[in-house]
């Protein structure tokens, strides 16, 4: 039986006349996607052990409209856009967190021009504040001297230059932290981004997440270590593709919230 986690919206935290410390975009991945919903209930999980104040939108919160602006329909976007900001601006928004690179660089870098401003933070940034505040705690447990390579998701590396905070997380857990060919300021894209994770595969030799696995693979890693629910599926797809599933993929709030046993 799972257990309930209690996650309070943002019209509960009004209705009380309360401003959450921060807002949790959970994003369409981590909301519908079975196996991004445990990324966002092991995220939860670290926010409650660190006593943060958080709230969600709930049904209020829709698509950041990433995916229609990625595939050229601009006009999709700004109604999506728009229609969020409005939510946001309405409940007094200043802080939001995201595990989603895509959902943190739209709200970050494409909706202060539509009137939304706001401090966005992705997940590893946030927990890595947590634990820089002594509000959270990481034993490396179960994960100690275990080789973790980490890919880089696009729109957290690359397109906002965070490279350190997942690397820091990993470390934490005294995890022997080995690097591909292809990482930071170089690194491979696993396919998904630009709206391609809804599309079919255009004509070519290998699919680029196959090509990205061998990279993983390379290094011989015990776990893929990654920052984005896409990513996630990506690499993990790869591995069924190279027969590899015993190497597990799995974002850092998983490897976080299981080293804690939560």
């Amino acid at each position: 039986m799972s257990e309930i986690l209690k996650v309070p919206t943002m019209a509960e935290y009004m209705s009380q006349g309360k401003q959450p410390e921060v807002l949790f975009w959970v994003g369409c991945a981590g909301s519908f996607d079975d196996r991004a919903k445990k990324i966002t209930k092991a995220f939860v999980k670290l926010l409650h052990k660190a006593k943060v104040e958080f709230a969600v939108l709930g049904t209020e919160e829709s698509c950041t409209g990433d995916p229609a602006k990625r595939a050229g329909n601009e006009f999709l976007f700004q109604m999506q856009a728009v229609t969020n900001i409005e939510v946001l601006n309405a409940y007094e928004v200043k802080k939001i967190v995201t595990a989603c690179p895509h959902c943190f660089n739209t709200i970050k870098n494409e909706y202060p021009e539509l009137g939304g401003k706001y401090e966005v933070m992705h997940h590893t940034q946030f927990l890595k504040t947590l634990l820089s505040d002594g509000r959270l705690t990481i034993e490396g447990g179960k994960y100690k001297g275990k080789r973790i390579t980490f890919h880089d998701p696009c729109y957290l590396g690359r397109a906002n230059n965070v490279y350190e905070a997942p690397r820091e997380l990993i470390q934490k857990l005294e995890a022997e932290l080995v690097e591909m060919k292809n990482c930071k300021r170089n690194g491979l894209c696993c396919g998904a981004g630009g709206a391609q994770m809804f599309k079919d595969a255009e004509p070519g030799d290998k699919e680029v997440n196959v090509e990205r696995t061998e990279q993983a693979l390379e290094v011989k890693p015990e776990i893929v270590a990654a920052g984005c629910p896409f990513c996630n599926t990506m690499l993990t797809d790869g591995m069924k593709a190279k027969e590899k599933e015993d190497v597990q993929v799995m974002d850092i709030a998983e490897l976080i919230a299981n080293a804690q046993d939560l």
